[in-house]
């Protein structure tokens, strides 16, 4: 018999081997994902959708209601995105552009609101999906306003490529951080995807370390980012200044 704690792992295991763009998956994807062997996948995942944390479409199985409705309880991400969506609708309305909302966890972002524009490239990004922290905009101006142990666990998880313009070697990321730290706007010039590029800014806690960030993305051949940065800082600054003196 397992003990509890490994049964929670292999209960983790399982839920986290679901990403964004999936819409089910099936016993042996699952099993792959997850790295448990598919009788154990499969007996979790029956126990998963029993509990209504997973959901059966067919042979498959995806993510369930009841999962989505216990991860809009988080208050972090409640109290930033509820403060956030005027903001990021201003700045859609205002640059006719992709806008998002992201955290860092660990060595990546993870995507709390995405506000579309028609006509917008395809984005490597979507809602509650994550990227590398250093090949997007959002976490580079996350990094720069935080604590250098919080950058380090990013250089030392390893600066993949994600596009042949990823910045990859950690002095060159740390000069771009520490310009950033001056300018208060970060730059993905193509890093997460080919053909994309965004502006972003540090929505800053009361301590003056980032809580998240914003950021307004277009084709690279549509938008120009002298354009829109200064959109991006100001709609930053007062989200933070609004977070600041609401009730916590």
């Amino acid at each position: 018999m397992p003990s509890d704690d490994s049964f929670l792992r292999r209960v983790v295991a399982v839920l986290t081997a679901f990403r964004a763009d999936d819409d089910g998956l099936g016993a042996a994807e699952l099993a792959r994902r997850s790295g448990l062997p598919k009788s154990t996948a499969h007996r979790i995942a029956l126990d998963l959708v029993e509990a209504g944390l997973l959901e059966r479409q067919g042979p498959r199985v995806r993510l369930g209601l009841r999962l989505f409705e216990i991860g809009q309880r988080v208050p972090r991400q409640r109290v930033l995105r509820d403060a956030a969506v005027p903001y990021m609708s201003d700045l859609r309305e205002a640059t006719r552009q992709t806008v998002h909302l992201a955290v860092l966890e660990g060595a990546e972002v993870v995507y709390v609101e995405i506000l579309g524009s028609p006509g917008g490239p395809p984005m490597p990004s979507k809602v509650g999906g994550r990227l590398p922290a250093h090949v997007t905009g959002v976490g580079k101006a996350i990094l720069a306003f935080s604590p250098p142990e919080v950058v380090q666990t990013v250089v030392d998880a390893g600066l993949v490529r994600a596009t042949g313009r990823s910045v990859a070697a950690p002095g060159l990321l740390a000069r771009e951080l520490e310009r950033i730290r001056a300018e208060g706007v970060a730059y993905d010039r193509e890093e997460s995807g080919n053909g994309i590029v965004c502006a972003a800014s540090p929505v800053l806690g009361a301590d003056g370390e980032a809580i998240g960030a914003l950021s307004v993305s277009g084709w690279s051949t549509g938008m120009r980012l002298a354009a829109v940065a200064p959109a991006v800082h100001t709609a930053a600054l007062t989200l933070s200044r609004t977070l600041g003196e609401a009730p916590r």
